[in-house]
């Protein structure tokens, strides 16, 4: 098994070391071949290490970066006046080589901004995609995009769509991933002049397109990749998260509505934490940045140790597992054919 080194934004998210540093720790003892770099505050990291009873080691190096990106600032602002921050210095070890991937819970829209400037697209990408995997009754889907890109050309969601099957025949070893065009039909005649022009473009990409979907087979899982644009995908991500606590928290009430339904809550307890854990936003944390000169991706911003420990998983996977080369194939063989 190879080495991997990834670069981890320390400070980013809305715990910063106290969650990024117990993460990467745990990932180092599971994984003999991975090498992390946390990079933020010099004083501020090697406090958290002390206190985790963690030290700097040959698998383990801290990386000073003077500036921390607020969740809530400008992406423009932060990419311009911020070129020491931790998101920024992370990234820019994935470009000089010195890391294989990068992680960070901090502002979307900075790190996407300043990943797209200073890592570049990958040859035929002209926009990068978030990706991220959502529950099915078969297991997971991959979904892209997610709200990197709200406007789409049919060239675009044909572009998503080779990434997005390429992320899923490295990472699931699955030979010809199914991938689904979101749709409001399956039949044909359906949709926009542009999800109706991307139709086409994919029967025609050699990909194994299934055709049109709809959101239900998202969670059905139809196929093992569903493309759409940002503002879709984006609508589509934050109603599922919505209505899963809407669930969560009316079965909450009902059981504990008298002492019956308490007993009746007690007997299902078992099959209540099974549910919770397929379930659970948790296993599922971690977003591709999709299309770009190196792997970059995104945690939830609130996420916990264990979210996080999922993130860091998530890019040593795809480093092993050469989705920047098999997606590079993909599109020189796509303009082939084209040509």
């Amino acid at each position: 098994m190879r080495d991997v080194t990834v670069a981890i934004d320390a400070m980013g998210g809305d715990h910063g070391p106290h969650v990024t540093v117990p993460a990467a720790l745990r990932c180092l003892a599971r994984d003999p071949n991975l090498h992390v770099v946390l990079v933020g505050l010099g004083e501020v990291l090697e406090a958290e290490l002390r206190a985790r009873r963690g030290k700097v080691s040959s698998r383990l190096r801290i990386h000073h970066a003077s500036e921390v990106v607020g969740m809530d600032e400008a992406p423009a602002l932060a990419m311009r006046n911020k070129k020491n921050s931790s998101m920024r210095v992370s990234i820019d070890l994935v470009k000089s080589g010195e890391a294989d991937a990068c992680i960070s819970a901090g502002n979307t829209g900075a790190l996407m901004a300043t990943a797209r400037f200073v890592l570049k697209m990958l040859p035929g990408i002209e926009r990068p995609a978030i990706a991220t995997e959502m529950p099915t009754i078969k297991g997971h889907t991959y979904v892209l995009d997610l709200g990197a890109n709200v406007d789409c050309s049919a060239e675009h969601l044909l572009q998503f769509g080779i990434m997005g099957a390429m992320l899923v025949s490295a990472l699931e070893q699955r030979e010809a991933p199914s991938v689904g065009l979101l749709n409001v039909g399956e039949e044909e005649i359906k949709g926009n002049e542009i999800v109706k022009q991307a139709a086409e473009l994919l029967r025609r990409s050699g990909l194994n397109f299934y055709g049109n979907i709809e959101g239900n087979d998202i969670f059905k899982g139809t196929t093992d990749v569903v493309v759409c644009d940002g503002f879709v995908g984006n609508v589509a991500l934050k109603s599922s998260e919505g209505l899963a606590k809407m669930v969560s928290t009316m079965l909450r009430e009902e059981f504990n509505r008298n002492l019956l339904t308490k007993l009746a809550g007690l007997i299902a307890l078992p099959v209540l934490k099974a549910f919770k854990k397929r379930v659970d936003p948790r296993r599922y944390n971690g977003a591709t940045l999709l299309g770009l000169r190196g792997i970059v991706i995104k945690s939830h911003g609130g996420a916990d140790r264990f979210a996080y420990e999922h993130a860091i998983e998530q890019a040593v996977k795809e480093v092993r597992n050469g989705v920047l080369r098999r997606i590079t194939e993909q599109m020189g063989n796509v303009q082939e054919d084209a040509a």
